[in-house]
């Protein structure tokens, strides 16, 4: 079973373009899948896997209080598992064809009003490269949407200042063009020319646009110290993640009137449903705003 997962895993990176965060997701997934064939429905060949094995699988996952969420993931690796299975024909069924996905218990991306983000913004102490560089990626960050993978990813020539966009490789290295506004133009001029030269390294080339300490590329790990700290020193109480500012950036372009097919371009989903959810949002707050301040509410 083991060799089924390695060539899985090969087809998903080299066939489908994967991302790195995608593929250890989908591995970790398919090794809790095959440990309980292996250990609790004493099975030895992928063949003999029957529908009702799954359902057993499902119902073993929620008895470990996984949520629908995680159950809808963890169907969706096994049926695209079997698929290639079937496709290699390593084996002759698919025992997944017909096993429902059930709905996600999605709850409301969570976001920060306009003054926390302008807060969040002005916390970096501009004074030193780091603080350049700090605030070149958070202005940028909230100016693009883009993920925090995505970020760190861009090099140099990736950045058009002139023409004012940036070119970003995202989900199944699907490329796309953003444009990123004036004050985020401004914050990447001022990091490059006094920030980004602090942190070269003489020692090696990096083409990054985003640097830390030793030269290196930033990491996703650097850029969530970096964000909670500034997080604090602007005094923002809630629980703030890197994927905070993208649903911020989604959530006060909505409201302020922008086409939701922009907004899914901008954001890199394949699906408008996905974008849509942040249109919930936007009414949950009309009707706060209704609740708290119409006479007869």
């Amino acid at each position: 079973m083991e060799n089924h997962l390695r060539d899985f895993k090969e087809y998903m990176q080299v066939e489908k373009g994967l991302a790195k965060n995608t593929l250890l997701s989908y591995e970790r997934d398919l090794r809790n899948y095959i440990h309980y064939l292996q250990n609790v429905e004493t099975l030895h060949s992928l063949n003999d896997v029957q529908r009702v094995h799954i359902i057993h699988f499902l119902n073993f996952l929620k008895e470990q209080g996984k949520s629908m969420k995680t159950l809808a993931r963890h169907i969706a690796s096994v049926r695209a598992f079997h698929q290639f299975l079937l496709r290699a024909k390593a084996t002759e069924q698919d025992p997944s064809i017909h096993i429902e996905t059930p709905k996600s218990d999605r709850s409301l991306p969570k976001v920060i009003s306009l003054k926390e983000v302008e807060k969040l913004l002005d916390s970096p102490n501009e004074q030193t490269h780091f603080g350049l560089r700090d605030k070149a990626m958070l202005e940028l960050l909230y100016a693009t949407g883009i993920r925090v993978s995505e970020l760190i990813q861009i090099d140099l020539d990736h950045v058009h200042l002139i023409m004012g966009f940036v070119r970003v490789i995202g989900k199944s290295n699907k490329e796309r063009v953003i444009p990123i506004g004036r004050t985020a133009e401004e914050a990447i001029k001022r990091y490059l020319q006094d920030g980004r030269p602090n942190f070269i390294d003489s020692r090696h080339k990096e083409d990054a646009l985003f640097l830390n300490h030793q030269g290196r590329r930033l990491t996703r790990q650097g850029f969530w110290k970096i964000l909670k700290k500034m997080a604090s020193e602007a005094g923002i109480q809630q629980d703030l993640t890197p994927h905070t500012l993208r649903h911020s950036f989604a959530t006060h372009l909505l409201e302020n009137g922008a086409d939701l097919r922009a907004v899914q371009e901008m954001l890199g989903h394949a699906d408008i449903s996905t974008t849509q959810i942040y249109t919930n949002v936007t009414k949950t707050k009309l009707k706060d705003v209704y609740s708290k301040f119409h006479p007869r509410a």
